[in-house]
């Protein structure tokens, strides 16, 4: 049994002439079972993409401090601890910005409490173990700089979990979570 909605639509023109069915008759009950189910698997992947995008953007910004380094390309435990403390706070001015327009006494916006939660829930993951490439390992600083923006290829790299005292251990792709 054809699973597509295209195929679907193929066999019933290919019966019929054209799309045109009786409400209740198995053609028009296989094409709504196909229309929901590619229905259904554009939202499983559009909320998989959503749910991948906050990790793309992290090793993408850490990809970014590679670049920007200057001299040779490894990064100390101070440098590293300064990219993760600006990622972190990476939206503080706007958070500022929203504090500054609302009035005294009036509740925080949505955007407002999501930035704050955005930046406790890092700050609790830096203390027990910030995830991140490993960006001291040689290999995994060349592939990151050579790393193309995609999700499939980030298996390649090597990442780690740094913690807030300059404890690095070893870390899977993808963490735990996100898949």
């Amino acid at each position: 049994m054809p699973r597509d909605l295209q195929k679907v639509q193929k066999n019933v023109r290919k019966k019929r002439g054209n799309l045109t069915v009786h409400e209740k008759s198995r053609d028009a009950k296989l094409l709504r079972r196909a229309a929901a189910r590619e229905d259904r698997l554009a939202r499983v992947a559009s909320a998989t993409m959503k749910a991948r995008q906050g990790l793309l953007d992290r090793v993408a910004y850490f990809q970014e401090c590679l670049t920007k380094a200057t001299g040779p390309l490894t990064l100390s435990d101070e440098t590293i601890l300064k990219a993760i403390q600006q990622w972190i706070h990476r939206n503080d001015a706007e958070l500022e910005e929203l504090r500054a327009e609302r009035r005294k006494g009036r509740p925080p916006s949505k955007r407002e409490e999501l930035l704050q939660e955005r930046i406790q829930a890092e700050e609790r993951e830096f203390r027990s173990g910030f995830y991140m490439p490993d960006v001291t390992d040689e290999d995994s600083r060349r592939q990151l700089q050579e790393w193309n923006g995609e999700w499939s290829s980030l298996s390649t790299i090597k990442f780690i979990r740094y913690c807030e005292n300059g404890h690095r251990q070893p870390s899977s792709f993808p963490p735990r979570g996100v898949s």
